[in-house]
């Protein structure tokens, strides 16, 4: 009786938990559309960014995407898209005086780093000041604080200088203890995806090609901080490589930061920048989540009331068949976004903006044939983000120019199979046993209840193979290279952007506006609306849709913090189903 009364009271409180849930989120909802109103940008106004939210691709109008379990609020949605044509704007506002950078750690991946900070100093070139503070720098927040006209740092705080490191999760010893024997099939010596199953280190190989890209962004780092704070390449790398930058003073010396401030010097600062005498006054602050809303600075009549178009389609997420959402790239989705803009005679170039470490290998050829025939009809444009890899790189390949990042993370042209054997578990552990009955030789090839024959092995490594060389084949035909010379560079090894120039897997460095200006360009268009794609719904009907799969992963994500990701690897591995075309790993930059 007394565990009847636990079950119930259990279940009651999950019941009155979850309702509660909903109202908050729907309470959420409510406000966020109340405060749809025109955004008024009052003068001598600072632009102030913060950036301590993740920063994806492009805001999303999902509530769970956005809902905060801890304030039970909607958290502000500003992607990546909203911050560069905030910046744009801000240049030709007259009412923005400068930006007030309010930095300390950055949620986001180096590329996209990169396309702020490149941004960042285009809007310099309008004659407005821009300013940095924090309390403590982290490596990212600092290199796009190093575009700034003055650095502050408060006088007991961090800068962060230490070079850059990356952590692999080897997972061998937790299946060596359930018994579960992960069995692979690869094709490729680099293509170490399947490494954190069956080794407890990297290979050689994968060593190798880590720390051939890492040093490449690090010097992208080195290079940026160099031009922007007057300091010698050899001199920045010296302070990370002895460990010189331990405390404010520090930083100081080695002129990594223009002065020690306290919050109200700061604000002193900023007041007479603004030519605020009044101490008390107030200084008219405008953040991202709401400059995003204000009105066109300038705005282009002509461009707005252009019927031709250039199509922006969102591929953001790992590869998999069907639909997909903000967080996925399903096939059926992005292939029919891809067959509307070739339809569409309004639409006369396309952009694919690519942000993705690859998954499924038959969902990335299903989009690849898309791309194919769209370039048949009008130009098409790929931009990658910071990550375009193995499927990521497939379904770009096709493209009329790539742009990449000079720190996109790109390549890893290889295939893999995960098949696995859980038959030591379930007979020793649980104390089952399995019989089979089959009509043919191989009718359960695959199944997990015993591991592979040698001559099964050989069937799917034929598979994984084939596969292999139709997708170097495809990258060939693409890039204009013959297939051997794809191969070498192929084998499921990772570059970054700066080498993928060098060797032809991508065309010219820049972002997302520089690859829809290209698109322009090869359209023959100067005025044209952009437009992006897949569009998204509204806030009410994304939550109806989400209600029964997010509500779960919001709470876990809340509860687990920046550990979240890693449960999120390991559930993806079990997943994976087919021969996936993706990336060695998840990759974890510091």
């Amino acid at each position: 009786m007394k565990q009847f009364f636990k079950f119930m009271f259990a279940s009651a409180l999950g019941l009155v938990v979850g309702i509660f849930l909903l109202i908050a989120i729907l309470a959420g909802i409510g406000a966020s559309m109340g405060d749809q109103k025109k955004v008024e940008v009052k003068d001598n106004s600072v632009l102030h960014i913060k950036l301590n939210f993740e920063i994806k691709e492009r805001g999303i109008n999902s509530p769970f995407g956005n809902f905060d379990p801890s304030t039970f609020e909607p958290k502000p949605s500003v992607g990546l898209n909203d911050i560069l044509k905030s910046l744009e704007n801000a240049a030709n506002d007259d009412k923005i005086k400068g930006i007030y950078l309010d930095l300390q750690s950055i949620q986001a991946g180096m590329a996209t780093v990169e396309e702020v900070r490149n941004a960042l100093l285009e809007f310099k070139e309008s004659g407005k000041w821009i300013v940095a503070y924090s309390e403590i720098y982290s490596q990212k927040a600092y290199y796009l604080a190093s575009v700034a006209d003055e650095v502050w740092l408060n006088p007991e705080g961090m800068l962060e200088w230490k070079g850059l490191g990356a952590q692999l999760m080897f997972l061998k010893g937790m299946f060596e203890k359930l018994e579960v024997e992960p069995q692979i099939i690869r094709y490729g010596k680099f293509k170490s995806a399947i490494e954190p199953l069956i080794l407890d280190k990297m290979s050689e190989a994968n060593r190798m090609q880590t720390m051939t890209y890492m040093s490449d962004l690090w010097n992208q780092i080195l290079s940026g901080v160099s031009e922007g704070r007057s300091k010698a390449v050899a001199d920045l790398d010296a302070l990370a490589q002895n460990a010189t930058i331990q405390n404010a003073d520090d930083a100081l010396e080695n002129g990594l930061v223009d002065e020690l401030l306290y919050k109200d010097q700061v604000l002193d600062k900023l007041r007479e920048k603004l030519g605020i005498e009044d101490d008390e006054k107030k200084i008219n602050y405008i953040g991202l989540a709401k400059y995003k809303d204000a009105p066109k600075a300038k705005p282009d009549d002509e461009k707005a009331s252009k019927k031709e178009k250039i199509a922006v389609i969102y591929a953001v997420g790992s590869i998999e068949g069907g639909n997909g959402d903000d967080e996925t790239i399903g096939s059926e989705t992005i292939s029919s976004e891809i067959r509307k803009a070739r339809k569409d005679d309004k639409v006369k170039a396309i952009v694919l903006r690519v942000n993705s470490p690859g998954g499924s290998a038959l969902a990335s050829d299903v989009m690849w044939r898309e791309i194919v025939l769209a370039k048949q009809e009008k130009p098409v444009v790929v931009s990658m983000g910071d990550v375009a890899a193995s499927g990521g790189y497939y379904i770009s390949c096709a493209a009329d120019s790539i742009f990449a990042q000079p720190n996109t993370i790109t390549g890893s042209i290889g295939v893999f199979g995960v098949l696995w054997n859980a038959k030591k578990m379930i007979n020793n552990k649980l104390g089952i046993q399995v019989d089979t009955v089959k009509t043919n030789r191989f009718a359960d090839l695959g199944t997990p209840l015993r591991p592979l024959t040698d001559l099964e092995r050989d069937i799917i490594q034929n598979g994984v193979n084939e596969i292999y060389t139709d997708f170097i084949t495809k990258v060939a035909e693409g890039r204009k290279m013959k297939v051997a010379d794809v191969d070498s560079i192929g084998q499921g090894r990772v570059w970054s952007g700066e080498d993928a120039l060098q060797i032809g897997l991508v065309d010219k460095l820049g972002g997302i506006d520089e690859a829809i200006a290209c698109a322009a360009r090869m359209a023959e268009v100067e005025n044209y609306r952009v437009l992006e794609y897949p569009e998204q719904k509204e806030p009410f009907q994304q939550f109806m849709e989400e209600l029964s799969g997010k509500g779960e992963d919001v709470l876990l994500k809340h509860r687990l913090g920046q550990y979240y990701e890693y449960v999120k690897d390991v559930e993806e591995l079990m997943n994976m189903e087919g021969v996936q075309a993706r990336l060695p790993y998840q990759i974890y930059i510091d």
